[in-house]
C-alpha cells in the first residue's frame, strides 16, 4: 500500500530530480516475415511493425498523462535484420532499412532498432550484406539504429568483423559528415549483446523472445544524486544503502508503467532495465553522482571504485522492485549524453583510457565518444577489440559507440542535439595498431567460457 509520503516523494522526484521513464520499447519478432521475394519481405516487415505498434505511442502518452510520469521515448526493436533479409537474394539491405524507417515514422516512435547482425563466431551471407549496407542505410534513414555483435564469452572475438567495423564506422561518418557523423551515433558494436535491451542504439529483438513484448528502461541519475546529498561524509555502507533504497523506488515506478502498458496493449511484459541513463540536462548526470561521493572531478583516481559501488547498489535495489529485470541494467556513461562527463572530458581529467577502465564495472562501454576525423579505421578497430576483451573476459556486455567527426580536432565540440547531446573531441593514441588488426582470425574464448 502506497502512503502519502511515498506519493509526495515520487512527485518530488519527477518535478525536481529529473525522474522519468526513458523508454517504452516494443520488441517485435519478424521471423514470420521471412520471404524469398525482396519486395514482398519488405512489405511484410512494414505491415507487421505498423500493425503491432499501431497504438504504442498513444498508449505511452495516455499513461504519461494519467499518471503524471514522463515517458521520454517510445521505441521499437525487431529481429536482427540479417536473419530476416537473408532469405532473399537482395544485393543490398538498404531497402529493408527503409521499410523499418517508414514503419517507425508512421507509428510515430522515436527510434527503431534491429538493423543488426550477430557475427561473434562467423559470418553468414546475410550478415555480410547487412554490415556492408550499414553506412548507406544509416545515411538514408532517420529513425533506424544498427548494431553488430562481434564477440562473446562463449565464442571469443571475431577479429575479421572487428577490422571491418572500423572501416564501416569511418564510412558511416563520411556519409553523414554534414550532420557531424550522426550516423555513428546510431551504430553500436557489441560483445555479449543481450536480446531484451530497450535502449538505443543497440536494441534488437532476440530470437529467444516472444512474438511481441514490452520492455521498459527507467532513468533517474538526478534522484540518486539528490539522495546522496543527505549522507555527506557518511561511510560507503550508508552510501550503498541509500542508493539501493532509491533504486527500488525508481524501478518500482518502471514496473508499474511496464505492467500498465502491457495490459493496455495486450502484449506480454518483458523486462525492466534498471540502467541509470543520463541526459545532457544539468542535474541528471551519472558523473555528478560519482563526484557527490567525494571525487573532485569524474575521472580522477577513485572513479572506478565509486562507479562499481553505484552499479552494484542500483542492481541490488532494483532487482527487489521488479518481477523481471533484464536488458543491460547498471549505470551508463555516455560522454555526450551526460553533462558531468562532458565537463570532465573538457577538463582533461576524463580520458579514453579512464573510460575503458570504468567500463569494467558498469554498463555498457565506450559510449558516445567523439574522436578526431583523422582517426584511422585500424585505430577504431583496436579500440573496439580492447572493449570487447573487457566484456569477453568479464562475462558482461560491453559496447563501443564512437564518432570520428570529419574536420574536427581534439578540443572541438560536436553537437548531436536532443538526448544525444554534445561531446568534446577526445584524443586517441597516435601509435599504430594496424599490424595487430591486420592479423584477422579469431581471439579464442577464455577459459571461463567452459562452464558446461
Amino acid at each position: 500500500m502506497l502512503s502519502l509520503n511515498n506519493i509526495f516523494e515520487t512527485i518530488e522526484m519527477i518535478d525536481k530530480q529529473h525522474l522519468d521513464i526513458r523508454t517504452i520499447t516494443m520488441g517485435i519478432s519478424l521471423l514470420d516475415c521471412i520471404c524469398e521475394d525482396e519486395k514482398r519481405c519488405c512489405d511484410k516487415i512494414y505491415d507487421k511493425i505498423t500493425r503491432q505498434a499501431e497504438h504504442l505511442v498513444k498508449t505511452g502518452c495516455d499513461i504519461e498523462s494519467e499518471f503524471g510520469i514522463p515517458i521520454v521515448h517510445k521505441r521499437i526493436s525487431v529481429t536482427p535484420m540479417a536473419l530476416v533479409a537473408g532469405s532473399t537474394d537482395a544485393k543490398s539491405y538498404v531497402p529493408f532499412a527503409l521499410a523499418m524507417d517508414k514503419a517507425a515514422k508512421d507509428c510515430g516512435v522515436n527510434f527503431i532498432g534491429g538493423f543488426s547482425a550477430l557475427v561473434q563466431k562467423g559470418y553468414t551471407g546475410g550478415d555480410r550484406k547487412l554490415i556492408a549496407s550499414i553506412p548507406e542505410a544509416l545515411a538514408e534513414t532517420e529513425f533506424v539504429c544498427s548494431s553488430v555483435n562481434i564477440g562473446s564469452t562463449k565464442a571469443g572475438i571475431n577479429m575479421d568483423a572487428v577490422a571491418q567495423m572500423g572501416r564501416i564506422i569511418k564510412e558511416t561518418a563520411h556519409l553523414t559528415a554534414s550532420q557531424e557523423g550522426l550516423g555513428c551515433a546510431k551504430l553500436v558494436v557489441f560483445c555479449n549483446a543481450v536480446e531484451d535491451n530497450p535502449f538505443m542504439a543497440g536494441a534488437f529483438h532476440g530470437v529467444g523472445e516472444a512474438d511481441t513484448v514490452i520492455n521498459v528502461g527507467v532513468s533517474g541519475p538526478g534522484v540518486v544524486y539528490h539522495a546522496l546529498q543527505s549522507c555527506k561524509g557518511q561511510p560507503f555502507d550508508v552510501v550503498a544503502e541509500t542508493i539501493k533504497k532509491t533504486a527500488f523506488h525508481i524501478t518500482r515506478m518502471g514496473q508499474m508503467v511496464a505492467s500498465e502498458a502491457s495490459h493496455r496493449l495486450n502484449v506480454p511484459f518483458g523486462i525492466v532495465d534498471l540502467s541509470l541513463a543520463p541526459t545532457p540536462a544539468v542535474g541528471d548526470s551519472v558523473a555528478r553522482i560519482l563526484e557527490e561521493m567525494g571525487l573532485e572531478v569524474c575521472g580522477t583516481h577513485g572513479t572506478t571504485a565509486a562507479l562499481a559501488l553505484l552499479n552494484d547498489a542500483v542492481k541490488k535495489g532494483g532487482v527487489m522492485a521488479s518481477s523481471h529485470v533484464g536488458g543491460l541494467s547498471g549505470a551508463f556513461i555516455p560522454v555526450s549524453e551526460d553533462e558531468g562527463m562532458i565537463a570532465a572530458a573538457l577538463d582533461g581529467t576524463l580520458t579514453l583510457e579512464k573510460l575503458e577502465a570504468m567500463t569494467c564495472v558498469c554498463s555498457v562501454g565506450l559510449d558516445m565518444i567523439a574522436v578526431p576525423g583523422t582517426t584511422t579505421a585500424e585505430t577504431i578497430s583496436a579500440i573496439i577489440a580492447d572493449e570487447a576483451a573487457v566484456g569477453m573476459v568479464n562475462s558482461k556486455t560491453t559496447a563501443v559507440r564512437i564518432i570520428p567527426v570529419e574536420g574536427k580536432k581534439v578540443g572541438d565540440m560536436v553537437e548531436m542535439g536532443g538526448l544525444l547531446g554534445s561531446a568534446p573531441v577526445m584524443p586517441v593514441h597516435e601509435k599504430s595498431s594496424a599490424d595487430f588488426i591486420a592479423r584477422g582470425g579469431r581471439i579464442p574464448a577464455p577459459l571461463q567460457s567452459l562452464k558446461n
